[in-house]
């Protein structure tokens, strides 16, 4: 059964104004059982305060909750695990630090740096983007989508789950399915949907 991702993060232009609690509090209700937390603008003290009121909400549904970059508030918070976006970063480092028992991903925009995510060993799933064209965070990189990640069965010796990530509308998501990756992560089409709760519902309803 393929894990559905809902990347949650910090929207500065969101006229809705729904702070990460509130994306957090839809999400779980309508039935997300993944919750990636992003925010790279607030000091330690607020980002625990604020994780741990998310993750409250998560232990409550049974939703994993996974944090960008900041991995050295794993043991500080309730958290299940770490998403590095850092291409540089020392994931091996990074595993000792956190443990076996965390979850680890990484982000790759290219075959070649998809390939040295799954040679660490060490990295649980990739996220590979970005499909489309996206506003939830800056990305220079070339953009995949249908045949970039159609591109993945000429390389079967990519075996990590791989997430499509970047820009993903619902119509995407059968197409995207179908290429073979392992799940979908989606930001803005579920947190900037007037109804988030039902955003989310349909994307489910594609993928089950």
């Amino acid at each position: 059964m393929k894990k559905y991702i809902s990347k949650f993060h910090y929207l500065t232009q969101d006229l809705r104004s729904r702070s990460h609690l509130k994306q957090a509090i839809i999400a779980c209700e309508a039935g997300a059982n993944w919750l990636q937390y992003r925010c790279l603008t607030k000091p330690d003290d607020e980002l625990i305060e604020e994780i741990n009121e998310i993750a409250a909400y998560c232990d409550e549904w049974g939703t994993t909750l996974i944090l960008t970059n900041h991995y050295h508030l794993l043991n500080k918070v309730d958290a299940q695990g770490v998403h590095i976006e850092d291409f540089d970063a020392d994931l091996k480092a990074i595993r000792k630090a956190i443990g076996n028992d965390k979850t680890l991903g990484a982000s790759a925009t290219n075959i070649t740096r998809l390939r040295a995510v799954q040679n660490t060993g060490v990295v649980d799933y990739c996220g590979y983007g970005p499909f489309a064209l996206t506003n939830t965070k800056p990305n220079n990189s070339p953009l995949l989508g249908f045949e970039g990640y159609r591109e993945l069965a000429k390389h079967p010796e990519i075996k990590i789950p791989v997430i499509a990530v970047g820009g993903i509308n619902i119509e995407d998501v059968g197409p995207l399915l179908k290429t073979g990756v392992y799940g979908v992560a989606v930001s803005a089409a579920i947190n900037m949907a007037a109804d988030a709760g039902r955003a989310f519902k349909e994307f489910h309803k594609k993928i089950y």
